[in-house]
């Protein structure tokens, strides 16, 4: 089995004391290489007569990892650990997000304008008309982020403090990417009517609803009620971003292969709300034949194992041929591998057995259905949901983009037209030079990324009648 190779997420800045004299540096280089780690950088801290104090930056596979490598360090003779840091809690200490004021309070004048007695005339022009909130408030570009910290990442049900750290990011990847201010709302409750609850009861200062790492199934109802209660747009990331980015890879893969979308055979492992929200995107964009598969086998009309409200709607809405069986049965002929599931589920003899030139999006995190190393000889175009292998299908290319399009409209709500729209002005921004196996999907740090999502949803949210500006779209605050 392939070793996962060192990765900036489990970071160590190790101060270290070494003896003042020859070839020191390079043993501790030596000793850092022979148990796995990758030096970033070595820096100098002090020189001192006897010895030299240097801090090395050191990228290991995982906790247990980094202990190994600065217990390896420990026994180089002439070197003494004198600190170790683990980059990635330093990042995080204090929180990654904060609030700042847009105008300054320095006068008598600026706090009777900026609050009382001048902040009462704003209010009563928003009593009078609560749409002018939009232009006279905070509302017109904030987005709440929403979780009960029931599914967050891959640990599953860990509270909602835990989760904060997620939200945080979320936050923040919406301020760079989109500057769209996003304010995290971890929940104290699971239950399914308080949460739509208490996003009805806060919503009225926000633009729009970004719900995150929600459990299925509560997820689906819980969105489905917000929509159909609140005026602002609700959308669930954890579906829908994933869904969009997956169409938008599976497009550009597409034009490598030369297949038909109409004409493909899909196979999608890992039924919940990413794998659901996956299946209707295919669904509406004009793919007919799709597969869904749990740790029970292919959903069919007939099973009634672990069928819950949304899988029964996969059952009657894909597998026209009603194919039964486990993975390894169903994968038989199929153009498309849609793994968002469990690592290691998919074989290499699997992979083998699908039709000529598989496409394999493997994106179960941090370990895949099948290691890229593993699948690359015998797939035509290969993706994970990691940034370590080319092709990361990653939400990041989604919401931030799709969320300054819905501000920008003012949309009332979400529709597929607008996904849709979204995963293509993705897949476009892939230059036709550029195509190639490992590069389907632009890179999270393309710039030019949210603002081409946000025009294509601002001008679906106008062609769907579901914008209330109609004034021409400024995409100014795009950064």
């Amino acid at each position: 089995m392939s070793v996962v190779a060192p990765s900036a997420s489990y970071s160590l800045t190790v101060r270290v004391a070494i003896q003042n004299r020859p070839g020191m540096l390079g043993k501790v280089a030596s000793a850092i290489g022979d148990a796995g780690g990758d030096i970033g950088a070595v820096d100098l801290v002090e020189s001192q007569r006897n010895n030299i104090i240097r801090d090395i930056t050191i990228n290991a596979r995982d906790s247990l990892h980094g202990t190994h490598i600065v217990d390896r360090l420990k026994r180089v003779p002439g070197v003494r650990v004198i600190n170790i840091s683990d980059r990635t809690f330093l990042m995080h200490l204090g929180g990654k997000i904060e609030v700042r004021s847009k105008v300054s309070v320095r006068t008598r004048d600026d706090l009777s304008m900026a609050y009382t007695p001048g902040v009462a005339r704003v209010c009563l022009a928003i009593a009078g008309d609560r749409q002018r909130a939009f232009s006279l408030t905070m509302k017109h570009n904030t987005v709440a982020v929403v979780t009960d910290g029931t599914a967050v990442l891959g640990l599953g049900d860990i509270g909602p403090e835990a989760a904060l750290p997620v939200m945080e990011g979320k936050a923040m990847l919406f301020k760079e990417f989109a500057n769209v201010d996003a304010f995290p709302l971890c929940l104290a409750t699971k239950d399914t009517d308080k949460i739509v609850e208490t996003v009805k009861y806060l919503a009225p200062g926000f633009g729009g609803i970004n719900l995150e790492d929600i459990a299925a199934p509560r997820c689906f109802e819980i969105e489905e009620r917000l929509r159909k209660e609140l005026d602002v747009p609700v959308f669930h990331d954890d579906q829908h971003g994933t869904a969009v980015v997956v169409l938008a890879a599976l497009l550009n893969a597409l034009r490598i292969v030369k297949k038909d979308l109409k004409k493909l055979r899909v196979v999608v492992t890992g039924v919940g709300a990413a794998g659901t929200a996956t299946i209707k995107i295919l669904l509406s964009s004009g793919v007919k034949d799709i597969v869904g598969v749990d740790e029970f086998g292919a959903i069919h009309k007939r099973r009634t194992q672990g069928m819950d409200f949304m899988k029964r709607w996969v059952a009657a809405a894909t597998n026209p041929r009603q194919l039964t069986g486990k993975l390894s049965e169903v994968i038989e002929r199929a153009d498309v591998f849609i793994g968002l599931s469990v690592p290691g589920i998919l074989t290499v003899r699997d992979v083998k057995r699908m039709a000529r030139e598989p496409i394999v999006f493997a994106m179960a995190n941090p370990d895949p259905e099948i290691r890229p190393e593993d699948a690359e000889r015998h797939v035509r175009v290969m993706a994970t949901g990691r940034s370590d292998y080319p092709n990361q299908i990653n939400n990041v290319l989604c919401f931030p983009g799709f969320f300054r399009g819905l501000l920008d409209s003012r949309a009332r709500t979400v529709n597929d037209e607008m996904k849709v729209a979204a995963a293509r002005a993705i897949a476009a921004c892939v230059g036709r030079r550029e195509l190639g196996e490992e590069y389907i999907i632009p890179s999270v740090f393309n710039k030019t990324v949210a603002a081409a999502v946000a025009q294509a949803v601002a001008r679906a949210a106008h062609a769907t009648g579901v914008a209330r500006r109609r004034r021409r779209l400024d995409l100014s605050s795009v950064r």
